[in-house]
């Protein structure tokens, strides 16, 4: 028991002592960051045909033998020199990546990103847009999707590559693009409008809660969480759900008017094989195959704007992807012998 009590004293310590240090450090950063300016972000460039030309080496050295090697290498010398001599110049395709998730959080870095290639893009460059998103908010999605309108006003050709799933507000995003490429199983559409929040006024009533919901302005407020929602407020309600969905349409119809707008609008989602007889894609392809086939005849260049981090945020993103990686391997186990 007096083993068991000194170790409980000694990990005591070494804990308080280990928050301590923490605790040093955020204040340290704290105070170094006080009273200056955040600082700004970094564009990072990174050209893809490097990337695609070591993935082809790292294989080639794999596969054929040193004589093989040899006479490939020295063919390829033979054709960069002449390429050399004779140069040509190839088109640019610049590659960014939209990841959405409720808040569209990810137009912050895009707005950047588009700000900077606009700056050097002529319409014989083309932007690729790698784009993943279920969609979320109205208003930011109306700012991600106006951010992608300013390459088409520039005249700079844009294309769309969804893999996995752009609905909703993705779509949103996606419809801007002159070619929308999809992967045969992504998800897409879901060109509607959807509000939903609870409502316990009954509870409270029961237990004799009274609340209080005051307003200037009769349609300030048209329903409430705790407040009793009346038949006037729900149909104010519904009738800016309409009008909201009224305006999607009409910017999808903008930028596709070959749809139907009224057969697709509905709300519904379709995988992409299916979306390609409703017109919502041009082609059936996965971005990697479209990218890999763009680089055999320009140059790629990958553009990702990255935030500076604080040391406080740098703490917090890590703890919070350490739980979603625990919620997330839980999840999985527990629908793992679901598809769909």
């Amino acid at each position: 028991m007096e083993l068991l009590f000194e170790y409980a004293i000694f990990l005591a310590k070494t804990v308080t002592l280990v928050i301590a240090i923490l605790v040093v450090l955020a204040s340290f950063a704290a105070l170094r960051s006080k009273g200056r300016r955040k600082s700004a972000g970094q564009l990072q460039v990174s050209k893809l045909n490097d990337f695609y030309k070591g993935l082809r080496e790292r294989l080639e050295q794999t596969l054929l033998d040193k004589e093989q090697l040899k006479a490939l290498r020295k063919s390829q010398a033979k054709t960069e020199k002449k390429q050399k001599k004779t140069p040509e110049a190839k088109p640019r395709v610049f590659v960014l990546d939209f990841d959405g998730d409720i808040k569209a959080s990810a137009t912050e870095s895009l707005r950047h990103e588009i700000t900077a290639l606009l700056t050097l893009a002529t319409p014989k460059d083309e932007v690729v847009l790698r784009l993943e998103s279920g969609g979320g908010m109205v208003h930011s999605y109306g700012l991600a999707s106006s951010q992608l309108a300013r390459i088409r006003e520039a005249g700079v050709p844009l294309t769309v590559c969804i893999d996995k799933v752009a609905a909703s507000g993705g779509y949103m995003m996606a419809c801007i693009g002159e070619k929308i490429i999809s992967a045969p199983f992504a998800i897409l559409g879901s060109i509607g409008v959807v509000a939903q929040l609870p409502n316990v006024n009954r509870l409270l009533k029961k237990h004799d809660i009274d609340f209080e919901v005051l307003t200037a302005g009769e349609y300030k407020r048209t329903l409430t969480v705790f407040g009793e929602n009346t038949e006037k407020g729900r149909e104010k309600f519904q009738e800016e759900l309409d009008i909201t969905h009224q305006l999607f349409k009409n910017f999808v119809s903008r930028y596709r008017p070959q749809l139907a707008i009224d057969e697709v609008a509905t709300g519904e989602i379709w995988l992409g094989i299916a979306a390609l007889d409703k017109q919502l894609v041009d082609e059936l392809k996965t971005s990697d195959e479209y990218l890999a086939e763009r680089a055999k005849q320009s140059e790629l260049y990958h553009l990702h704007y990255a935030e500076r981090k604080s040391l406080q945020e740098r703490i917090g993103i890590a703890a919070s992807g350490s739980v979603d990686r625990v919620l997330l391997s839980w999840w999985s186990r527990l629908t793992q012998q679901r598809f769909w």
